[in-house]
């Protein structure tokens, strides 16, 4: 009951498909010196919760991300609620994926940076030599090496943020993080 209370006092509430989103929101805070006191990042465990999400905390404060693929899905859920411009409303769309986003946004060389200091250069240069990613650009390959070990997608995107120069965060990520934290001042 206490949890429910703490989400509803929450100044803003920011619904993400996972764990990878809201490390990324995160570090995106981090990065900028804003504090997250009065916003609450809610990892869904999946797009296909946010009906669910909606229906226990209501959709006061509430804001998004998305994938593309998720568009539709997550407009349906949010016109049942009332909600039918997604942008306006506070939920915003990565043009594939986070991953997608980041890595587009920073550009392989800084990428490679991020896995150098994680300690993943090596393996992703291993990654490479595999026949099936041969033929893929150096984008297509670092989206699909992120996904591929345990534990690796969920630190992906923040470890990409932590290199990634402030003029070039990835804009929906900024967006979502901008409202938050509007939605924050707006309570104090």
């Amino acid at each position: 009951m206490s949890d429910v209370v703490e989400r509803r006092s929450a100044a803003a509430r920011v619904l993400v498909e996972g764990a990878s989103d809201r490390l990324a929101l995160e570090a995106l805070a981090r990065r900028r010196g804003d504090s997250l006191h009065g916003v609450e990042i809610v990892d869904l465990g999946g797009i296909t919760n946010l009906r669910a999400a909606l229906l226990a905390t209501g959709t006061e404060g509430v804001l998004g991300l998305y994938d593309a693929a998720e568009q539709r899905y997550a407009a349906r859920v949010l016109a049942a609620f009332g909600i039918a411009d997604l942008e306006e409303a506070g939920f915003f769309g990565c043009v594939r994926d986070l991953e997608d986003e980041v890595i587009r946004a920073a550009g392989p060389e800084l990428v490679l940076e991020a896995l150098a200091e994680r300690g993943e250069l090596a393996r992703f240069r291993r990654f490479q030599r595999q026949p099936a990613q041969r033929v893929r650009s150096i984008q297509e390959q670092l989206h699909r090496f992120a996904g591929t070990a345990a534990g690796r997608k969920s630190r992906f995107a923040a470890d990409v943020i932590g290199v990634l120069p402030m003029e070039r965060m990835p804009v929906p990520l900024t967006r979502v993080l901008d409202r938050a934290l509007a939605s924050q001042n707006d309570e104090t």
